[in-house]
């Protein structure tokens, strides 16, 4: 690669050093890093969501969490980060069972147990009850829908503006899951339609066109999908690029991406560029930087060749 050549940082912490240096404590057994790290978290439910869910995934393939609960039984950070662990454990089983195999319907008793544990134990923390409604998914016919509207008023309660929550209910009423696109999009619009300005619910819509191209490809299985050559460009889609530029990047007061909120500006980022509003995917790429998720670049080609490629044709510079 040419020396001086613009180059992303996929970095998998979005930039949060503090959780770095953890996830090493993990990958050695050592479990008083996660407790330090969610203790000085304290109740900033964005933060705190965004280190448990990726704490979750080292914790996944390892006994520490266990080993933190055989020592301090009680913890409810310990616990909250169980609930997390066994919803990932139960989707790695799923994802490794491969498409169409039965669901271990007890492994998913199981994550549903923890959360609700792990929601008595902290009752404060919205974080169990975000971990249940992603692990509601599982089940082949999902939940009683009664059921999972008190999760919700539950998760709504303590946190309205919940990105990683509203992002779980998208979803779940998603066509690759237990809704349809319609649903997908009306709750999109309606979560966008009462955020508050500078709030990143709006992108919630364009999480909601991700996931719908990513079940046109499911569908097409390898054939060329039919009906997306204007998916990322047509009216519609420009339209909705725009609101939510409105409502969250403008409506904000200050240019610092917290790292729970990067994955967010990716999705719109990654909008803007596919829609060709030139006017709002350069400023984008300049408020990104060099920080980038691999999500949802990947879905529609090599991450890196993209970003460099809309870099280069609106002269964004490092």
């Amino acid at each position: 690669m040419a020396r001086g050549r613009f180059v992303p940082d996929f970095d998998v912490d979005c930039g949060d050093t503090a959780l770095s240096l953890v996830r090493h404590d993990i990958v050695i057994g050592r479990w008083q890093g996660p407790r330090e790290l969610l203790r000085a978290t304290g109740e900033d439910w964005g933060a705190r969501g965004h280190r448990i869910r990726l704490l979750a995934q080292d914790c996944a393939g390892s006994s520490t969490v266990e080993t933190w609960l055989a020592a301090e039984p009680h913890s409810a950070d310990a616990l909250v980060l169980r609930a997390a662990t066994e919803t990932t454990r139960a989707f790695n089983l799923a994802i490794a069972a491969g498409r169409g195999v039965p669901i271990d319907r007890n492994r998913v008793d199981s994550a549903v147990l923890a959360c609700l544990t792990a929601a008595d134990a902290y009752p404060e923390d919205p974080t169990p009850w975000i971990s249940l409604i992603s692990v509601a998914r599982l089940y082949p016919s999902g939940v009683r829908r009664r059921e999972l509207a008190r999760w919700w008023d539950e998760l709504h309660r303590r946190d309205p503006y919940s990105m990683e929550g509203h992002l779980q209910v998208l979803h779940y009423y998603s066509a690759r899951w237990h809704g349809t696109h319609g649903l997908m999009y009306d709750f999109a619009r309606d979560a966008a339609g009462v955020a508050p300005p500078g709030c990143p619910l709006p992108v919630l819509v364009q999480y909601a066109r991700v996931e719908e191209y990513r079940y046109a490809l499911d569908v097409a299985r390898g054939r060329t999908a039919v009906g997306l050559a204007q998916h990322w460009s047509n009216d519609g889609a420009v339209g909705d690029v725009r609101r939510t530029w409105d409502r969250w990047i403008m409506g904000r007061t200050s240019d610092e991406i917290a790292p729970a909120e990067l994955r967010d500006l990716n999705h719109l980022t990654h909008a803007a560029c596919s829609a060709g509003a030139a006017d709002l995917a350069a400023p984008l790429l300049r408020l990104l930087g060099r920080r980038a998720t691999r999500t949802p670049w990947s879905y529609t080609g090599d991450p890196v060749q993209q970003i460099q490629r809309w870099r280069k044709e609106w002269e964004v510079r490092a």
